[in-house]
């Protein structure tokens, strides 16, 4: 296999080596949102969003499709900044953040999987799991290679390497976006809807690799999804979002227990006082 250390993608952003695991103040959340707002035109998103993410716990964020999930975790790597609010991750206020250098290291140790796995068809498998590495780094060609090989037996893809995109099934182009995400060895991955579009028994084998690789890795996770099972096996924590707030924020064993008209709407129960036509 060959991976060119001249990609024409190239950012000219470099890393050295994997950076030493992040251990935020004691007391301070390693991910805190206060105050977050966003609107598009006539729209509020978010409203005065507030939430903190501690080191090494896998945060869930539920709700309906289109409230706004994907637009606060984007905000994270400086997709989607907010109109006001202000977010640090390791007591740093990333909303100060003007320019690309500002957002360089954070961005290096952010691991981000698309909804839809994003995986570029252009490229074989091996060169997806390389891009970030051959982008970012300064690594040789044999420790590059070494290093697919390395990311893909983490997520159960051993020898696809050679193979498009489209040749794997929809659970497996998921697993090979997540050898991606793993690429540079990140303190924080964003997981964008990962079950979407796959059938019940992948979407548990999913959800079973990111619990694994949660104990293995104890990176810091963010997962946006709507998906239920996959909260019940990965979620330390959970908060769902209604109406641009947070209807409930607490366990999944809370959440169970809870009386919140959207929270049992979500859990397939009817609110009190409201009767089904």
């Amino acid at each position: 296999m060959s991976f060119s250390l001249n990609s024409p993608y190239s950012s000219g952003l470099r890393v050295e080596e994997a950076s030493a695991p992040v251990i935020p103040e004691p007391g301070r959340p390693l991910i805190s949102f206060r105050g977050i707002e966003k609107s598009f035109g006539e729209n509020k998103v978010l409203i005065g969003v507030d939430l903190e993410v501690n080191q090494g716990e896998t945060m869930v964020i539920l709700g309906r499709s289109g409230c706004g999930k994907t637009v606060l975790t984007s905000m994270l790597v400086g997709l989607n900044p907010p109109d006001a609010g202000v977010i640090a991750v390791e007591g740093v206020e990333i909303t100060d953040f003007v320019t690309d250098t500002d957002w360089r290291n954070l961005r290096l140790k952010t691991g981000y999987l698309f909804q839809g796995s994003a995986l570029y068809d252009s490229m074989t498998v091996g060169e997806n799991v390389a891009f970030p590495m051959v982008q970012h780094t300064d690594w040789s060609e044999a420790e590059i290679e070494r290093r697919v090989a390395e990311k893909l037996g983490q997520v159960g893809l051993e020898g696809v390497e050679p193979l498009d995109p489209t040749a794997l099934s929809g659970g497996m182009q998921r697993r090979a976006a997540l050898a991606r995400s793993l690429a540079l060895d990140p303190q924080i991955i964003i997981y964008d809807e990962p079950t979407a579009g796959l059938d019940p028994i992948t979407g548990d084998e999913i959800g079973q690799l990111l619990q694994s690789l949660q104990k293995v890795l104890k990176v810091t996770s963010i997962v946006v999804s709507h998906d239920l099972r996959l909260t019940e096996l990965v979620a330390d924590r959970l908060v769902l979002l209604h109406e641009g707030q947070w209807a409930f924020q607490g366990t999944y064993e809370e959440f169970l227990h809870s009386s919140h008209p959207e929270v049992l709407r979500f859990l397939h129960r009817e609110p009190k006082g409201e009767t089904t036509t």
